[in-house]
């Protein structure tokens, strides 16, 4: 997963297709059946059974079914991993929103949605998970100058739809750091900025919400780059991964350097501020909007 991902016709994958085609990998590897030869049970190329272990493409029952009975499982196993192969082939509930959501950015709501712990850094924007409707409003109309009216309702629509994942009973833990610039950035007007601190404040109390706001005092920091989202999942199968995103593309990270790095700088730059001093900093920003 380790690539850049720009515009393309490939679909988003699943957590849960990610998480079965690292299992059909290992179950592959423990038979001691190589590439090959797993590709000659189905008779297709080598690629085809790298990209069904990656979670590249969709898998086929037909295939999944196949390739563990060339591994030797037992059949209550083939007709459990063929039935989560039928659910993870269902497309995620953003799926309806393809027209307007970026083809890179889909994975990355894929990847929200089966989190256990999200870090987030932002040193530009409120993160999209906790932005109200106008400040979300004001943020994809300035992203997408072109778009009609209902385009952009559509856009905020789905962003705001994600956010329902912070109100699971399972919901996962956040941890968000943003830079005291964010809160000048002037978004939507006054009473937008004003609306949009309550609401930081409003989460920021909640046991699975975390807003750190790094003050300009700080200075110069190890953060002070591209914003960037690290995911940890419950599922042992699935490694850490780190998403950072550039004006038309984005890259999805795995390799253990990389989000080791990634990991140590949130740590860092989460060092630089307090809860308390925090909330009192958005406090203040708040006073200024009134």
């Amino acid at each position: 997963m380790s690539e850049a991902r720009s515009g393309s016709g490939t679909s988003a994958p699943t957590v849960l297709r990610m998480i079965l085609g690292r299992r059909l990998q290992e179950r592959r590897q423990g038979a001691g059946v190589s590439l090959d030869d797993a590709a000659r049970a189905l008779r297709v190329k080598p690629l085809t059974i790298r990209r069904l272990e990656k979670a590249e493409v969709g898998l086929k029952p037909l295939y999944v079914e196949k390739l563990l009975q060339t591994y030797g499982a037992e059949q209550r196993e083939i007709d459990e991993f063929v039935a989560l192969a039928e659910q993870a082939n269902e497309p995620g509930w953003w799926h309806a929103y393809r027209d307007v959501l970026p083809s890179w950015f889909t994975a990355y709501v894929s990847l929200e949605s089966g989190a256990k712990t999200l870090r987030t850094y932002e040193p530009h924007y409120v993160t999209g998970l906790l932005q109200t409707y106008g400040y979300a409003r004001a943020v994809l109309r300035g992203g997408f100058p072109n778009d009609g009216d209902e385009d952009l309702e559509r856009r905020v629509d789905g962003r705001l739809r994600r956010q329902s994942l912070l109100e699971r009973p399972d919901a996962p833990t956040l941890w968000v750091v943003m830079e005291e610039a964010v809160l000048h950035r002037v978004v939507g007007g006054a009473e937008v900025m004003r609306e949009q601190i309550d609401r930081l404040l409003e989460l920021s109390e909640l046991d699975h919400v975390s807003v750190d706001v790094v003050p300009f005092a700080a200075g110069a920091h190890v953060g002070a780059c591209a914003p960037f989202t690290y995911f940890r999942f419950e599922e042992p199968e699935l490694p850490d991964i780190v998403y950072s995103e550039i004006l038309s593309a984005s890259v999805y990270l795995d390799q253990r350097s990389d989000v080791v790095a990634h990991l140590e700088a949130h740590n860092r730059m989460s060092l630089l501020t307090s809860s308390a001093d925090s909330k009192a900093l958005l406090n203040r920003m708040r006073k200024e909007y009134s």
